[in-house]
């Protein structure tokens, strides 16, 4: 993404898609809310600080899925419920992410946010990622669709995400911003659509 106009295209789609899709979300959003609250006996809508565009904080909104706080990395965690593992698995955990979207804080393509200690740390041309808005989907979410079956086999999850997993999503992020187009976006969509059917 090289110039302004760029990113105002990609911010009008954005709300357009964002608006287009709330009155059809709403409902199920506050339907999940509901049963998760009564599944993790907590407060089902979850949501956690993230780095977004320019390295900035951001509160995230996420269907809680998991009996005890245990988000570190995003993997599948012992303490996931049944309808905790069956929404992370079809990603219906991050349909509150569509209010990000409406209030600016992410686009429905882009990186994926994760917490500190990640996009935040990146140094050099590096930090190109962060020029754009973290996405709900993107080329490395959609290559690491399987990201927590592949951690859960790792005897060392953390290690491996930050040393392997990390650095190819770097380089995958890096290329997708330097060759943002509205037609690319538009893929990555049909594609997450694809995947979760």
């Amino acid at each position: 993404m090289n110039s302004p106009k760029q990113a105002r295209v990609k911010r009008l789609f954005d709300v357009l898609l964002g608006f287009f899709l709330f009155p059809f979300l709403l409902v199920p959003i506050l339907s999940l809310v509901l049963m998760a609250t009564l599944d993790t006996r907590q407060w089902g809508l979850f949501s956690q600080f993230r780095i977004g565009q320019f390295g900035r904080p951001f509160r995230i909104y996420k269907i809680r899925t998991l009996k005890q706080e245990v988000y570190r990395l995003g993997y599948l965690d012992a303490s996931a419920t049944a309808l905790g593992k069956f929404l992370r698995r079809y990603r219906l955990d991050e349909l509150p992410q569509l209010f990000n979207v409406l209030k600016g804080d992410m686009s429905f393509v882009g990186p994926r946010p994760d917490v500190a200690g990640f996009a935040d740390a990146l140094e050099g041309d590096d930090r190109i990622i962060l020029k754009v808005k973290p996405g709900i989907t993107g080329p490395a979410t959609l290559k690491y669709k399987d990201e927590e079956l592949i951690l859960a086999q790792q005897s060392d999850p953390e290690c491996y995400n930050r040393t392997i997993i990390w650095t190819d999503k770097v380089e995958i992020n890096k290329i997708y911003v330097q060759n943002w187009s509205f037609s690319l976006d538009l893929q990555f969509i049909l594609k997450s659509i694809k995947n979760t059917s």
